[in-house]
C-alpha cells in the first residue's frame, strides 16, 4: 500500500520530522524498514535522515501485514455497511463477541471478518479493532484494513473526535428521567467479579449524556452518546441512577422472552476520513428485538 506526500514548506525538513507530521510512528517506520516496506524521495529510495526541500514528492510504501495464524477462521457472512481501501464498517449483531478470549477462540465478530479478509484475497489480513462492542451490545463497529490507519483512528478517539451514539431500553425508576440529562460518575473494577464494573470514586472519570426519547410506567427508551469510553459504561451508569437496563442481567435489568440480552444499540458513528479527510456518518436502525418493544410505548 503505497502513501504519497508534497513537501510544501520553505524551510528544509528531515523526512523523519515531516513523515511523524503525517502519523507515522517510529514503531512503522521500523515495519517499513525491516518488513519490505520503502520511502522514496522523488523517484529514489531515501533514508529518514534525509533533509526535504520545498516541492519534494514522498512516497511510502508499507509492507504487507498477513495474518495473525492465531486468529482462527469464521466463515459465518457480515453484514457491510461501509468499505473502503482503508476501512470497514460492519453491523455486529447482539450475541456475538468482538474478538476471541482464550475460552472463546472462536466466533468473534474478528474471526468473522478474517475470513472475509480471507475470501476476497487481500493482502492485509491482521485484524483491527477500532470500536468494540459487548458481547450482547448490537450495531456499528469499525475496523481498521491497516496498522497506519489504525493508528490515526486511534489519535481521533483519543481526542475525542469520535461521535458514538446507542439507542437503549431501560427499566427501574424511569419516571424519574430528565428530558436530557448527563450522567457524570467515575467508574472502576467490581473486584467481585473477572467482569463487572461499578461506580466507584476511585475510578476513572466517566461521563455519559442521554435524551430520553419515549416511554412508559414500565419501560422507556433513550438516546445516548458516550464521552468516554469506559468497560460497561452505559450499562453501569445507568443501572447506578436506578434504571438498568432491560435484559441487563448483570447489572439489574429485567430478563425475559422477549429481551434475554441487554438492550443496546450502537445506531450512529461519526469521524472524519484518516486519510481524505471527509466527513463520514453511519446510522443503522434498531434491531428487530429493540424494535418490538418500542412499537409498544
Amino acid at each position: 500500500m503505497e502513501f504519497c506526500y508534497q513537501f510544501n514548506q520553505e524551510s528544509p525538513k528531515q523526512l523523519k520530522t515531516f513523515l511523524k507530521e503525517q502519523g507515522i510512528s517510529k514503531g512503522l517506520l521500523a515495519k517499513i524498514k525491516f518488513q519490505g516496506g520503502k520511502i522514496q524521495v522523488n523517484g529514489t529510495v531515501q533514508n529518514v535522515l534525509y533533509q526535504l526541500k520545498y516541492g519534494d514528492q514522498v512516497q511510502i510504501t508499507l509492507p504487507a501485514e498477513g495474518e495473525h495464524e492465531t486468529v482462527l477462521l469464521d466463515e459465518t457472512p457480515i453484514e457491510i455497511v461501509f468499505e473502503d481501501e482503508h476501512l470497514l464498517v460492519v453491523n455486529k449483531p447482539a450475541g456475538i463477541s468482538s474478538i476471541p478470549a482464550q475460552y472463546h477462540p472462536n466466533g468473534t465478530m474478528a474471526n468473522r471478518v478474517k475470513a472475509y479478509y480471507k475470501r476476497q484475497g487481500y493482502v492485509n489480513q491482521v485484524i483491527h479493532v477500532v470500536t468494540r462492542l459487548d458481547r450482547d451490545t448490537s450495531g456499528l463497529m469499525l475496523f481498521a484494513k491497516h496498522g497506519f490507519c489504525h493508528a490515526k483512528l486511534d489519535t481521533q478517539l483519543r481526542q475525542k473526535q469520535f461521535v458514538k451514539k446507542y439507542q437503549a431500553l431501560v427499566t427501574g425508576e424511569i419516571l424519574k428521567l430528565q428530558d436530557h440529562a448527563s450522567i457524570d460518575l467515575p467508574i472502576a473494577r467490581d473486584l467481585t467479579s473477572l467482569l463487572k464494573r461499578k461506580v466507584d470514586s476511585n475510578g476513572q472519570a466517566a461521563k455519559t449524556e442521554y435524551w430520553l426519547e419515549k416511554r412508559n410506567q414500565d419501560l422507556a427508551l433513550v438516546d445516548i452518546q458516550l464521552h468516554t469510553g469506559r468497560t460497561h459504561q452505559i450499562r453501569v451508569h445507568f443501572s447506578a441512577i436506578g434504571c438498568p437496563l432491560r435484559g441487563d442481567e448483570m447489572y439489574g435489568g429485567i430478563v425475559d422472552a422477549q429481551m434475554p440480552r441487554q438492550a443496546l444499540h450502537c445506531y450512529e458513528l461519526a469521524f472524519c476520513h484518516p486519510f481524505n479527510e471527509e466527513a463520514l456518518h453511519f446510522h443503522l436502525d434498531l434491531p428487530k428485538d429493540m424494535q418490538q418493544l418500542v412499537n409498544g410505548l
